[in-house]
């Protein structure tokens, strides 16, 4: 086990982007150059954080291929990474999902390809850094990162409305990292240090964590987004090409909810509890919402954009409702969610490019020009509302068994969004790929080569998910467990404690 493997993994999209940066002649040489090398890069990437899952033991709950070097010593702060079952899935998911993003940009991006594969790999290298920091200021490092190539694949090569979209989100973003650093800096002054295992054990006071709870929420909520700090998500989701819409949709909105998980929920039991009822509320609130008002969407990228919106509700209720089984749906829903997004979001770019137009009235008859596509569509489809054998029915099912222990009304509404979920993305799908041809739909042709060799390998795990689940929750469950039973012996310890002290008076 080499700790050299998750530094490599980290930092070879950060070197193949300075790589790209070198590449020189003219402009379709240059960038042409660019994308095998980017392509090249990440598939390498993915192919050592496939070693990286083989050699992870996931019997111990423990960090694996720990780094520490000196960094600010004299002030608590270190350069510390290592992974656990819950970073080592993201960091998958990340390297999984970058090189069927960049293949997929392809063709659809067509100017300065060379500084877009630069934005994509330094956006991969961030998101890794960002799941193996162990440190409290790395981590607040490298969530900033994320923020740069996330606008600029925005502004530079997103829609008509890029600029208005960009903006959104990068104030959103930065505005709630804000109230992060605050934390950061008075967690600091409590403790000492910034190392986030050594945080964990610290006894924060109750009052003390309501607040910096409160800070976490606000920095990672207008990320993952929680309702009602979403309002960057539509137009950002809308006006990024496709491979960035599958990143940001796919890996960075889970930067929130991871967040949420490590500095709320397992850092700040206590406050968790308390905060938990308001945001299982937000949380069910967001799913019932964004399934309205997808029902009003003519735009198909718009609708799957609120699709996705839907179901980072159901991720922050299984997160809140504090339980193993609600933790793990939350993760695994996390999990399946980038998987099944992402192919949602490449379906709908596939038939963009032969229609060009999104709008589901000016689409009809498209299975049958496009029937490969078709089938492809439906699995992703299927997924998306839950169907039982797929991914999203694992992650859904174990979020529903943690609410059903919290409250039975928590439950039945969060999976509400199911049944609403079944009934927008059953109409997009019969809309846009039945009926009568329209228009330009006559001439469209099936899926090419690339186009099958980015969503196949999408299919493929997501049937994995539904049918062999445990391939991926026995990476995180030891950890999720041993947290979980702290916070019970933790409120077992305190609830001796007031009886003693009681019983003393």
């Amino acid at each position: 086990m080499q700790p050299i493997l998750l530094s490599l993994i980290t930092y070879l999209p950060l070197a193949g982007a300075l790589c790209a940066l070198l590449c020189s002649g003219g402009p379709e040489n240059r960038d042409r150059s660019a994308r095998w090398l980017g392509l090249w890069t990440t598939v390498i990437t993915f192919g050592l954080s496939v070693l990286l899952w083989v050699e992870f033991n996931p019997a111990v709950p423990g960090l694996q291929f720990e780094t520490r070097l000196s960094w600010l010593s004299d002030y608590g702060i270190t350069y510390h990474t290592g992974v656990d079952g819950i970073s080592l899935v993201f960091i998958l998911l990340t390297a999984f999902l970058t090189p069927l993003a960049l293949a997929a940009g392809w063709r659809s991006v067509q100017t300065q390809g060379r500084d877009f594969i630069v934005a994509m790999l330094l956006l991969e290298t961030a998101l890794f850094g960002l799941f193996s920091a162990q440190d409290l200021v790395l981590f607040y490092v490298f969530y900033e990162a994320t923020l740069i190539p996330g606008s600029l694949m925005i502004g530079v090569w997103g829609g008509p409305r890029r600029a208005w979209a960009s903006l959104q989100f990068f104030l959103f973003t930065f505005g709630g990292s804000l109230f992060m650093l605050v934390g950061l800096i008075t967690m600091w002054l409590y403790a000492g240090t910034t190392d986030i295992p050594t945080l964990m054990h610290t006894g924060f006071a109750q009052p003390l964590q309501g607040w910096l709870l409160l800070a976490f929420i606000l920095a990672f909520g207008a990320k993952l987004p929680l309702f009602p700090l979403h309002a960057w998500l539509p137009d950002a989701y809308t006006e990024a090409p496709t491979p960035a819409s599958a990143m940001l949709s796919g890996v960075l909105s889970k930067t929130g909810a991871y967040g949420l998980l490590r500095f709320g929920v397992l850092m700040f039991p206590d406050a968790a509890r308390l905060f938990a009822p308001y945001l299982l509320a937000l949380g069910v609130v967001a799913i019932i919402y964004a399934a309205f008002v997808a029902f009003a969407q003519t735009d198909m990228k718009r609708l799957v954009a609120y699709s996705s919106f839907s179901h980072m509700g159901m991720i922050a209720v299984g997160l809140f409702t504090l339980t193993a089984e609600g933790i793990d749906g939350a993760i695994f829903q996390m999990l399946s969610h980038g998987v099944v997004i992402a192919g949602l979001f490449f379906c709908v770019a596939a038939v963009t490019w032969r229609a060009e137009t999104r709008e589901i009235n000016a689409l009809g008859g498209v299975a049958r020009q496009m029937p490969i596509l078709a089938l492809l569509a439906m699995l992703f489809t299927m997924a998306n509302v839950g169907l039982p054998g797929t991914g999203s029915f694992v992650g859904e099912l174990l979020v529903l068994m943690g609410a059903v222990r919290v409250s039975f009304w928590v439950a039945l509404l969060a999976g509400g969004t199911m049944i609403m979920g079944a009934v927008y993305m059953l109409s997009l799908y019969r809309r846009a790929l039945f009926g009568g041809v329209k228009g330009t739909v006559a001439l469209m042709r099936d899926l090419t080569a690339g186009e099958m060799a980015v969503l196949i390998p999408l299919a493929v795990v997501t049937l994995w998910m539904g049918v062999h689940p445990s391939s991926f929750t026995r990476l995180f469950d030891p950890v999720v467990m041993q947290a979980v039973h702290g916070m019970a012996a933790d409120r077992l310890s305190a609830s001796a404690h007031d009886v003693v002290h009681l019983a003393s008076r």
